[in-house]
């Protein structure tokens, strides 16, 4: 009995004494643990997880002006033109692949004259009327986009070229080689003789300037060679735009109607048909039997022209019907907005002509191309 007791005591003292080395250990491990940790906050810096790194993201190059302008616009024909050459700081502007050049800037320094936009800087130097592009010329892109080259000529070399601009002036059409039997013959051009005149200006290398480039020469702001014709048409008669309009666009001449807008009110025949005023309603006879724009106020007169700007949705210039005109007729003129009136007086533009009094050439029934070439060279 007393040996049972005592295994019984000795076991009972083992599983104490294992008990405590247990819970020793494990105060152990838990001191441990807190030295680690008081470690770790005095500033022990702990190795750092190996990580990959990030791949580089590519800067974006930013846009040009021009590809600016295009991703401002949704149509798939427009260009953007872009202008250079000395002393030209110029925004590029929209034009439409096809279509004319419209609106091109005429720069302006002063000591110098602006001799036009070439298609290359090498046109330019050369001031290559064949390479001149302005609103006679269809719009031509490549990748959207196109530039021009500035050129400056002297006011001296302006003056020796001495050039005097022809404005032809055309009326009626007839398809009759013998004319039309009527008062009003010799305003019927044969379309025969039309077709051949508009043949040889388109290969003989004229120059065909636009109206503000005309206004900005008279000004002795811009270069024209001598070598240079404006066409236009009075009235928009129904033969105008049978027989005479197709021509030019076959021959891709640019021309102005100049259209009597309360008669007409359609929008030209073809893109190389600019359209003017004739006035609204001033291509009447007043009471001393001369036309209205000599009878009427310049109130008058510059209400009409307002009417008949709206119409066309342009002003810029207007031919005198039956090219009367006198200085109340140039007040109403300039009051509406109109910078040059054309007349039917005989003669060429030239640097300083009075820009309300524009003359021109007048091309009457069974004159041929010869006599045209002995009139504009």
């Amino acid at each position: 009995m007393r040996a049972r007791r005592a295994v019984y005591r000795a076991r009972r003292l083992w599983v104490f004494g294992s008990l405590a080395a247990v819970i020793v250990l494990a105060a152990g491990g838990i001191f441990t643990a807190m030295a680690l940790a008081q470690s770790a906050g005095s500033g022990a810096t702990a190795e750092p997880a190996a990580s990959e790194s990030p791949t580089p993201v590519p800067e974006e190059t930013p846009l040009t002006p021009a590809q600016t302008l295009l991703a401002s616009t949704s149509d798939p024909q427009a260009c953007a033109v872009q202008f250079t050459g000395d002393a030209i700081a110029l925004d590029p502007v929209l034009q439409t692949q096809g279509a004319l050049y419209s609106a091109l800037p005429i720069p302006r320094a002063e000591g110098k004259v602006f001799a036009g936009w070439y298609a290359s800087d090498q046109d330019a130097a050369a001031l290559s009327a064949a390479a001149r592009v302005n609103g006679s010329d269809a719009v031509s892109c490549v990748d959207r986009q196109v530039t021009l080259h500035g050129a400056w000529t002297t006011p001296e070399v302006n003056a020796a070229e001495d050039a005097g601009i022809p404005i032809l002036m055309y009326h009626q059409f007839t398809a009759n080689p013998e004319g039309e039997n009527n008062s009003l013959k010799l305003n019927y051009a044969y379309i025969g003789d039309f077709d051949a005149q508009m043949a040889y200006i388109a290969s003989s290398g004229f120059y065909l300037p636009t109206w503000d480039e005309l206004s900005a020469f008279i000004d002795g702001a811009l270069f024209l060679p001598e070598h240079s014709v404006i066409v236009t048409d009075d009235d928009a008669h129904q033969t105008w735009l049978d027989l005479a309009a197709p021509v030019v666009e076959k021959y891709k001449v640019m021309t102005t109607s100049f259209v009597i807008t309360k008669w007409r009110t359609e929008g030209p025949p073809n893109p190389y048909v600019l359209q003017r005023s004739h006035t609204q309603d001033m291509h009447e006879a007043g009471e001393n039997g001369k036309g209205r724009m000599v009878n009427w106020t310049a109130d008058q007169i510059a209400a009409d022209l307002e009417q008949s700007a709206q119409v066309l949705g342009v002003k810029e210039v207007v031919a005198y019907p039956f090219g009367h005109y006198n200085d109340t007729t140039k007040r109403g003129v300039a009051q509406a907005g109109f910078e040059m009136g054309r007349t039917i007086e005989q003669g060429y533009v030239r640097i300083g002509t009075d820009k309300l009094a524009l003359p021109c050439i007048r091309i009457n029934y069974g004159m041929t191309v010869d006599d045209l070439v002995g009139l504009i060279g």
